[in-house]
């Protein structure tokens, strides 16, 4: 199961990159779950030989070697299947780790997608390094389709502020420079703790009180929405809890920066307008 640190690294911490490839990968190590969900999205998920805990999308990828979790990866077993790429992840790969890998002689490249535009440039990188340009041309199309018609949708609409709980124990959310807070702002929404910096960060109850969010969105572990959500009704007269805007989406949906991404921009939309329209008249 994951711990609060490993979803922490998620969202945040960084290390160099190399690209260095002079012809298309065939066998590939994949260091994140949503590098391995990306690869299989454009066409190139049998060129991955190894990948990490949690890499469960799709059902093929549950099937790939594992070689550690992301934060804690077997270096050994990365050399022994011969990658010629191992493809890393930015904010959630150890930065030691990968500095090693690149020590032994391995091609390394890193990627990280900070804001909604990066997914699609990030599937085309991708395409170019693996030779799936077709499918990573295809891909990228689709979700940047998705993305400027939920943009035009949401455009112009008022403000929803919004506390975003990745975590409960301790208490986790996003800075202004995640990702998630950019999807936020999409649908309209106001991050209440986007004067962060930290991309992910520990804030307090009370600072949530003191915020007074009109929503509150909860990630959890998984495609079940936690039950510490309703914790926040101990307190009744924070608005979000008031109105009844105790919203979940799906972690996989807004925190793997994969296609998926744009379902879970949508759903995070639909709740904004849910709690738009659960205003009182006149507000």
């Amino acid at each position: 199961m994951r711990t609060w640190f490993s979803i922490f690294l998620l969202l945040a911490g960084p290390v160099p990159a190399a690209e260095n490839l002079t012809q298309p990968a065939r066998r590939i190590v994949s260091l994140a779950p949503h590098i391995t969900e990306n690869l299989f999205a454009i066409g190139a998920g049998s060129r991955i030989v190894g990948t990490v805990e949690f890499s469960n999308y799709p059902e093929e990828a549950k099937r790939i070697r594992r070689i550690g979790s992301y934060e804690k990866i077997d270096l050994e077993a990365v050399a022994a299947l011969r990658p010629d790429l191992v493809i890393a992840w930015e904010s959630g790969n150890i930065a030691s780790q990968v500095a090693r890998l690149r020590a032994i002689g391995l091609e390394v490249v890193v990627t990280e997608s900070r804001r909604i535009e990066d997914v699609p440039a990030d599937l085309e990188r991708l395409g170019a390094l693996s030779g799936a340009h077709v499918g990573a041309r295809a891909a990228a199309a689709k979700f940047r389709s998705r993305l400027a018609d939920l943009r035009a949708r949401h455009a112009g609409q008022p403000k929803v502020r919004v506390f975003y709980e990745v975590w409960n124990q301790p208490l986790m959310t996003v800075g202004g420079n995640q990702i998630i807070s950019d999807a936020i702002r999409l649908c309209g929404g106001e991050n209440v703790f986007g004067a962060l910096k930290p991309m992910a960060a520990a804030v307090t109850v009370e600072a949530v009180l003191a915020a007074d969010p009109e929503a509150i969105v909860a990630s959890g572990m998984d495609e079940a929405r936690p039950q510490w959500l309703d914790d926040w009704r101990r307190w009744p007269s924070m608005t979000a809890v008031a109105r009844n805007n105790l919203f979940f989406v799906p972690p996989d949906h807004l925190q793997r920066h994969t296609p998926r991404l744009a379902d879970g921009v949508e759903a995070l939309c639909a709740h904004l307008e849910t709690a738009r329209a659960r205003r009182p008249s006149g507000k």
